[in-house]
């Protein structure tokens, strides 16, 4: 090998290297970081049949993401609160998506959408159905949420707050992190660890 061609293997490798710590260096999620711009989707088949995509949300000044299924009792707890935040942040320009990655038969599309109906869902409700979203965004929980800025960064990640019993909550993160984004701040929390039922993906 020239000279030349060992350079240039040598900065493709600490290029490679960089790259790969500043993803590594999120604590609780080994495929993304904050600050990083937040994987695409396209096509996600909605609740109310229509395909949702990422490019949809483009006029909203946050996006709120998250990442859940049917079946766990920990996301279940949670929808009240999804909704509850989706209708009252919507007027502030922000919008909140789910996605379900779940593959238990409770997790079909049918199913999300009785689910959706029953529970009078105030925000789009998505199927991932192959997990590639989840796979994509390094999703280990179901629920795990994602606060995107303007940019569609990922400001915050994890937990949507400190503890599954509403009475008992002390912090509460995304809203905190939405809150600062709105005011032209950064989050003061910016990466918590997920709660709630481990995501399974099957090995392709």
């Amino acid at each position: 090998m020239t000279r030349k061609l060992m350079i240039a293997a040598c900065l493709v490798a600490l290029v490679a290297s960089a790259l790969s710590m500043a993803v590594a260096a999120a604590k609780f999620n080994k495929k993304v970081d904050v600050g990083q711009r937040a994987p695409d989707w396209k096509g996600l088949k909605g609740t109310d049949d229509k395909p949702h995509s990422l490019a949809d949300y483009k006029r909203a000044k946050v996006l709120v993401f998250t990442v859940t299924c049917n079946h766990c009792p920990v996301a279940q707890i949670y929808e009240e609160r999804f909704s509850e935040f989706a209708k009252t942040y919507k007027e502030k320009g922000v919008e909140f998506v789910a996605v379900c990655c779940g593959q238990e038969p409770v997790d079909s599309f049918d199913e999300m959408k009785k689910r959706a109906s029953e529970k009078k869902f105030t925000y789009p409700y998505l199927h991932d159905a192959d997990q590639s979203v989840g796979r994509s965004y390094g999703a280990s929980s179901t629920p795990q949420l994602f606060v995107l800025d303007g940019e569609r960064k990922i400001a915050y990640m994890g937990a949507f707050d400190d503890n599954e019993n509403a009475s008992k909550v002390k912090h509460q993160y995304v809203l905190d992190a939405v809150d600062a984004l709105l005011a032209g701040s950064k989050p003061e929390v910016t990466e918590t660890r997920p709660r709630g039922c481990g995501i399974v993906y099957p090995e392709k």
